[in-house]
This record gives structure tokens, sequence and C-alpha cells, in this order.
């Protein structure tokens, strides 16, 4: 993604209440808050125009983090009608997308939506309410155009708090392995967490956390001891295929992100971790260690 300057402007003053948000040169414009600001939410005149939303919360069954994602030629009348949905009472907060040059047209919307649903599914982050992918056939020249405005909407989510969409993966090619006599490489190394000897995962600190690399092992068996909130997680990987059983262990088939060292470590020992201690550097430095050096902290 290209560099940004954003605006985010909170309107009632309250960081996680009703906000727009802008990026400088960019035509389009989210307006985002929480479902009990949504009669304010819905004043916006800006969502009289056609846009695409996002409606997300958790579930409250598999606490699992879940995303609707919408277009309207009216999102507000839209949104009134969301909310009037029983099914829908999983959705705790609100994005919604606009053209402040009300550029955007039915057919850009849809192929707006459709790009999104695909992006969720294949995060495997987050559940997608959707019964059914949308998506639009648009001229070359307009597929371009929109894609730049889906960036855009992609370097904002997070801001407003949907971080769901954002791929894991950190980049084609991995970060190298730490060079003991270059302290400054440590922001960009791989760290090793071995099982016995025999298994081997490598992975690095990231933005939400950490995230364990494609082709990382994992045992195959949890033990006796294991917690259940671990098992849980452990078969959640498996059923969305990102854990495949290969002879005696389990490998990551892409980029997954924990939201901490020691959830990365739990996932690949089958048992709670220390992940500070169990991720070491190749000269066998723990991450606890490195995180102590002075090169690291100024960083």
């Amino acid at each position: 993604m290209q560099p940004a300057t954003i605006k985010l402007f909170l309107v009632k003053g309250s960081p996680t209440g009703l906000r727009t948000a802008e990026i400088s040169n960019w035509t389009g414009k989210a307006i985002a808050g929480p479902r009990s600001d949504l009669d304010d939410f819905l004043s916006r005149p800006e969502l009289k125009s056609p846009g695409v939303y996002l409606l997300s919360g958790i579930d409250a069954d598999s606490n699992e983090p879940v995303i609707y994602i919408g277009e309207a030629e009216d999102v507000s009348s839209r949104l009134k009608q969301h909310a009037k949905n029983e099914n829908k009472d999983y959705w705790v907060h609100t994005s919604a997308f606009v053209s402040k040059d009300d550029n955007l047209t039915k057919a850009h919307i849809r192929y707006i939506e459709g790009k999104l649903i695909q992006q969720a599914h294949n995060s495997k982050r987050v559940v997608v309410m959707n019964s059914a992918s949308s998506g639009s056939s648009l001229p070359e020249a307009d597929r371009a155009e929109m894609d730049v405005y889906i960036e855009r909407m992609l370097q904002l989510l997070p801001v407003l708090g949907i971080h769901h969409l954002t791929s894991t993966s950190l980049s084609p090619e991995k970060p190298k392995l730490l060079n003991p006599d270059k302290p400054s490489d440590a922001s960009n190394q791989i760290l090793l967490c071995k099982v016995k000897g025999k298994l081997t995962a490598t992975g690095k600190r990231s933005e939400g956390g950490f995230t364990i690399f494609q082709g990382s092992q994992a045992v195959e068996q949890a033990v006796d001891s294991c917690p259940e909130r671990i098992i849980k997680f452990r078969s959640k990987l498996i059923e969305k295929g990102i854990l495949a059983l290969d002879d005696s262990c389990y490998i990551f088939t892409e980029d997954y992100e924990f939201t901490s060292p020691s959830a990365a470590a739990a996932i690949i020992r089958g048992q709670s971790t220390n992940g500070l201690t169990a991720w070491r550097t190749d000269d066998n430095r723990t991450l606890k260690d490195l995180e102590r050096e002075p090169a690291y902290k100024s960083l």
C-alpha cells in the first residue's frame, strides 16, 4: 500500500463513537460507529448516496468475529432494514464507504462488494455472514479505478477497528535469519519454535501479534492437559484448511497471524506455552532476551 495521510474526525469526541475518515487526494469517505449510535449514524447526509457497508460483531456461540458486507444505492435506508432484522443481532459496529463526488454507480458498488467478500473469505480470519457473493463486470478503466478505491478502504478499515480483511502474509520473500553481527536486523528476523528437536515452526513479530509462516510444523496431537480453548482453536484452523495433516504432524498451508507469541507457540506444541521463551533466534536467544536488547528497543 502507498503511504497515506488520514483525517479522522470524532463527531462526538469519543475515539470509538461516531467518526468519519478520509485520505488525502481520495474521493472516498468513511463513516463508522457503534450500533448504539445508529440513529446519529443514519442521519448523516452522506449515507443517502450509493455506497458499501460492513456490519461486524462477534458470534455468541463460537465467539468468532463475524462480518456482513453489503451495498446499496441508499446506504441509510438499507441499514434501517438491517436494524429491524432479528437475524443480525450479532452486529455491533458499522462502517460505510461512499464517494464525496457522487461518482459511484450501482455497478461500482457491486464490484467493490464482491471484491471485499472475496477478501474476507480469503483472509480466513472472520466468518462471512453473506449468503452469496456478489460482484459486477466493469470496463477495464473502471476496474482499475475501483481497485484503487478498495486499496484505500483496506487502509482505513483497521483504523476504524476492522482488521479481519487484512492479509496476514508479510511478504513473498521471508525475512532472513538473524545475523549476530548486525543487531539492527532484530526487527526483521525469523524466530524458531522447535518441538523435541523433530518439528520446527518459523515466524516473527507482526503488527497484530505474531505470524507463523507457511510450511511451519505443529504436533499432530495436543497433550492431555492442553486447555480446551487451544484444542478448539486448533480444530478451527484444521477446518479452515490452515493446518493440514502431513504424515505425523500438521503443516501450516499459509502464513497465519496470532494475537501473541504464546498463542502461536501453543498451537505448535499443543499445550500452554510461554511464547517469549519458546520462540528463539537461530543462535538460541529467546524472544524475551531479544526484546531486552538495547538495539531492539531503539527500533
